[in-house]
């Protein structure tokens, strides 16, 4: 049985281009006679809030969507909170250090350790990590331990990686794209690469439909993937929603939360008649339930550029 899931970080409100990807990828499993899975990634404690947790439930469940498997309703591969999970991304951490695919990094940039934790893809993170700490020896890296405790970073193969999205077609990506990346942070976070790939393992994902801006990121799960033996799920990476500006709308960058589109006493059914309507499953911004999209629903349909989220689609909402 296929299976999919919806990972919101819970350092912020839900908003609509969240809500768009959660709609979608709900509509894939429920077409499909899948199971959905909600899954809460707040893997990097300091960001992250119980009470925007809370929220993104209940602005789901204001939506129309439900979930079969999640934090609140338990499942078989329960918790499904990532900070309830470190056991295992531990067990999987101390898997790759033993068959050789971690060393320990001294480097000291911050921006470059804050990174680790975030879900995001390559182009945000600035230049690829040139590998300096790679090929220390063991003494040097015995010295530079006593002065401060290393992150860890994954050695990525000298091949390229490939596989074909069920959204944006066949990707290629060079050996050593974006460079060698963290997996533990010297402050003991895990990397979400390495939370994530787990997870969706573990937790037996089969679909991950996500925004393309995690594509160039996909590799790097998939590599941990492979070395842990673990089975590969079909990505699906979808065109964001972007302001006027060309910018992708973001929890910090011209989106309007969930939350703030309940306040207003919009309908939800109206939101999702918008939702659907910018993502090519409605000819008309009518409103309309999730469950009445579902017999009709075709990953064909989505578009294939990004969508635009200007002041007409907005005035839509009555906002």
């Amino acid at each position: 049985m296929r299976r999919g899931r919806f990972a919101p970080t819970p350092s912020g409100l839900l908003h609509i281009g969240n809500a768009r990807t959660a709609l979608l990828a709900w509509l894939q499993m429920r077409k499909a006679g899948g199971v959905f899975v909600l899954r809460m990634e707040d893997i990097d404690g300091p960001r992250s809030r119980p009470e925007f947790a809370r929220q993104i439930l209940a602005d789901l469940r204001w939506l129309g969507l439900d979930w079969d498997e999640g934090p609140d309703t338990g499942g078989p591969f329960s918790p499904y909170t990532q900070s309830e999970r470190l056991e295992r991304y531990a067990a999987a951490l101390d898997r790759l250090d033993r068959e050789g695919w971690l060393y320990p990094c001294f480097c000291s940039r911050a921006e470059r350790l804050s990174v680790a934790s975030a879900p995001h893809g390559l182009a945000s993170e600035g230049p690829a990590y040139p590998g300096t700490c790679r090929g220390l020896t063991r003494r040097e890296r015995r010295d530079k331990a006593v002065f401060r405790r290393p992150s860890l970073r994954f050695a990525l193969p000298d091949r390229p990686v490939e596989f074909r999205d069920a959204a944006a077609g066949l990707q290629t990506f060079a050996p050593g794209a974006g460079g060698d990346f963290i997996v533990r942070r010297s402050d003991g976070i895990y990397g979400y690469q390495l939370a994530v790939a787990v997870d969706d393992a573990e937790m037996g994902i089969t679909d991950v439909l996500r925004g393309r801006d995690l594509l160039d990121s996909t590799p790097r799960q998939i590599l941990l993937l492979r070395a842990l033996d673990l089975p590969v799920p079909q990505y699906a990476h979808i065109p964001l929603m972007h302001g006027p500006d060309g910018k992708r709308l973001s929890k910090r960058h011209g989106d309007i939360s969930l939350t703030a589109i309940r306040a207003s006493g919009t309908p939800p059914e109206k939101v999702v008649g918008v939702l659907a309507y910018a993502s090519g499953l409605i000819e008309r911004p009518e409103p309309v339930k999730p469950a009445e999209l579902i017999n009709s629903f075709r990953m064909e349909m989505i578009p294939s550029e990004p969508v635009v989220w200007d002041q007409p689609l907005q005035s839509l909402l009555a906002l």
